[in-house]
């Protein structure tokens, strides 16, 4: 699915370099190696401000506390996406209300957050959290004519744009996340929040420090959320090269589709008959391709099939939020969301990084045209 081994040998003097740096400095917390990216990342992104934090599960939280949802307010978001994109809005108290997704995009379907929004429920609702799934911007442009706090769920989609603008500027606030298997990674677990608003980023500053503004003067219950100097050093390595990495991506997307194509499996969707279903890039958005991810009807007989050959897959996701053992308490039951419900059951993640090479994409293409023959 993902050899990391492959991005780090060419950057393998660069990183010890910027890693040794920050072991002569001793600043193993924030320091100067974190105030560094988080001046160059919020610059490649086109925002006012950049917060490093501990992960992107924090991030989402701190976006979230700082913009003052908590309890008695409730969010519309995603019930097909990582746990953390609900899990973080209970943290904070609040309601997690769900919407169902778009069966092309995979993300939040806007005409379905509407009718949230005008129901009975919609009025307790203050912010909605779409989630850029995939590496696909999701953009819903009423929330913020509904009055409501727009919290982008960017974790998978560093570089993605919307109509020109990049992920983690479209909203008031966004969450970023670093993990090993993200476009931007870092060397460990690290997130970021991005924000225009000076008092947001004032907020997340202070919260991420057990709600400090002065050294042992705690303002509000805040949290240890800060991001580490070894981990903003290698973030400020990899950022020169992302956009790189990102075109590097889409490439390796085009060859997927030229492939699936010309083999004759590709079919139009979006729901599965006895090919697959390519994902798309939709007109006005700038994919990243975090992931590419298929739709069939076989998933689970096709993902063992491509085990056998010793060919990564990945199901993102198996289980909807709604109906995870531990968020019970939402309320909903199986047949609410039926659009995540079967996307949860088709959806199947094949090889894809920067440096996937055409010949292994040939490979997992024909092992696919094997099985469905």
């Amino acid at each position: 699915m993902l050899d990391l081994k492959r991005q780090y040998e060419p950057l393998h003097q660069e990183l010890l370099a910027a890693i040794e740096q920050v072991l002569k400095t001793q600043q193993f917390t924030l320091g100067p190696a974190v105030a560094a990216f988080e001046r160059s990342g919020a610059a490649q992104l086109g925002v006012a401000h950049g917060v490093g934090c501990s992960s992107g599960t924090d991030a989402l939280w701190l976006a979230l506390a700082a913009a003052e949802i908590g309890p008695g307010k409730a969010v519309v978001t995603t019930p097909f996406s990582f746990f953390a994109s609900v899990s973080a809005i209970l943290r904070v108290g609040a309601r997690a209300i769900l919407a169902d997704i778009d069966p092309v995009t995979f993300n939040l379907d806007a005409g379905a957050v509407e009718r949230v929004l005008d129901s009975a429920a919609g009025a307790q609702v203050k912010a909605v959290l779409p989630v850029h799934l995939f590496g696909q911007c999701c953009f819903l442009p009423f929330g913020r004519a509904r009055g409501l706090t727009l919290i982008e769920d960017a974790a998978q989609a560093w570089g993605a744009e919307w109509k020109g603008v990049k992920a983690g500027a479209l909203g008031d606030i966004a969450a970023f996340s670093f993990y090993a298997t993200k476009n931007l990674s870092a060397a460990g677990e690290a997130g970021l929040v991005t924000t225009n608003s000076d008092a947001l980023a004032e907020r997340v500053r202070m919260l991420r420090s057990h709600g400090m503004r002065r050294r042992y003067y705690h303002d509000e219950l805040g949290w240890n959320a800060r991001m580490d100097g070894f981990q903003g050093a290698v973030l400020s390595v990899k950022l020169k090269y992302i956009d790189g990495w990102n075109q590097a991506r889409r490439a390796a997307a085009a060859r997927y589709h030229e492939l699936f194509v010309n083999a004759g499996l590709a079919e139009s969707g979006p729901y599965p008959l006895h090919g697959v279903v390519l994902p798309l890039e939709i007109e006005g958005a700038h994919h990243i391709w975090h992931q590419f991810v298929i739709r069939t009807s076989k998933r689970d007989a096709l993902r063992e099939f491509l085990a056998d050959r010793k060919i990564g897959s990945e199901v993102y996701y198996p289980v909807p939020l709604h109906l995870q053992g531990a968020l019970k308490q939402l309320g909903y039951n199986e047949g609410d969301f039926p659009e995540a419900e079967r996307a949860a059951r088709e959806v199947l993640a094949l090889p894809m990084f920067a440096e996937l090479r055409a010949d292994e994409q040939e490979t997992v293409v024909t092992a696919i045209a094997e099985f469905l023959s």
